[in-house]
């Protein structure tokens, strides 16, 4: 069968056409990809936050093309082929409820790309937003941090993220999950880091012994189990070990701040995400006076203590 003219109708003598004969223009699949999710309630919540830009993401990816410069292939003609490849993509995305991330084993974090499958949370940390903006004025120099530990780093996007914002420090990077490090290993490795990041398996900081650091970021666990039980199906083909966290979700977040002061530099910062949960964070901890950083598009979901705060266990 010949490709057909762009200009032309769709008539063949066909009685019924399938989406592979009549969708073909990039245009013609972005607007499918998008009725089709819309369609589903699908939920987007793994890079994109609606249906019209997950079918962009999708169909740009699947057709190798540069994913932030839609208008050049608007109206390009498809192969069938080529087609062929991207509604089986839109398909599984409506029909198993797979993350768009899973499915082009890529995450992006800005300008950073890291590769991902389902062995890691796909991600979407706010900490990344705020490493921009250097924690200041807890961090007064960039330059000063020499040592550094994410803990919890699932596919290691933050410690690359740290090696790159704090050019003179040494990135400890850990996490329980034997998956995870893989995954991490490969992302630390794509960006030439090994020398800088080191991976470390550990549940929380078992394994650090007396290691001491000026910067502790973490996006830990931090699902509540009532949260847990209402998940989005995208969510669940995520790893339960990196979402869910005890009754009240603070399993793990309990055991950082407990633990920090031994591994923090005396002018040191542990800063760590923790969602919605503010008010069980506060209730759980209402000794110490958290410092809930904000920027321009979220609020208050991540919390910061300084060292001098902090009990030594």
């Amino acid at each position: 069968m010949h490709e057909h003219d762009c200009n032309e109708n769709c008539d063949h003598d066909h009685h019924e056409h399938s989406p592979l004969e009549e969708l073909v223009t990039v245009r013609d699949l972005i607007r499918y990809a998008t009725s089709q999710f819309n369609r589903a309630h699908l939920f987007f919540g793994h890079g994109t936050t609606d249906a019209f830009d997950e079918a962009v993401y999708l169909v740009l990816h699947t057709l190798h093309l540069p994913i932030d410069r839609l208008e050049p292939f608007f109206d390009a003609c498809i192969p069938t082929a080529e087609r062929a490849e991207v509604l089986e993509i839109i398909e599984r995305r409506v029909n198993e409820r797979i993350p768009a991330a899973y499915l082009t084993k890529e995450a992006w974090l800005g300008d950073f790309r890291f590769y991902v499958d389902e062995r890691v949370i796909v991600p979407r940390s706010f900490c990344f937003e705020l490493l921009e903006e250097g924690f200041e004025p807890w961090i007064r120099e960039p330059a000063a941090v020499t040592r550094a530990l994410d803990l919890c780093t699932g596919s290691g996007c933050l410690a690359i993220l740290l090696a790159h914002h704090f050019p003179n420090a040494q990135i400890d990077a850990i996490d329980l999950s034997d998956d995870a490090l893989d995954v991490a290993s490969q992302n630390v490795a794509d960006y030439g880091l090994q020398d800088v990041v080191r991976l470390i398996k550990s549940d929380v900081f078992d394994a650090l012994g007396d290691e001491r650091y000026d910067l502790i970021l973490s996006n830990p666990p931090y699902v509540t189990e009532e949260s847990m039980q209402a998940l989005p199906d995208e969510y669940l083909h995520e790893p339960r070990m990196a979402l869910a966290a005890g009754d009240d979700g603070m399993d793990i977040v309990r055991r950082i701040i407990g633990g920090a002061r031994r591994h923090l530099s005396s002018e040191g910062i542990l800063v760590v995400e923790v969602g919605h949960n503010r008010d069980l964070v506060e209730a759980a901890f209402p000794q110490l006076e958290f410092v809930w950083l904000t920027n321009a598009s979220e609020e208050e979901k991540v919390f910061l203590l300084r060292a001098d705060q902090l009990i030594e266990a």
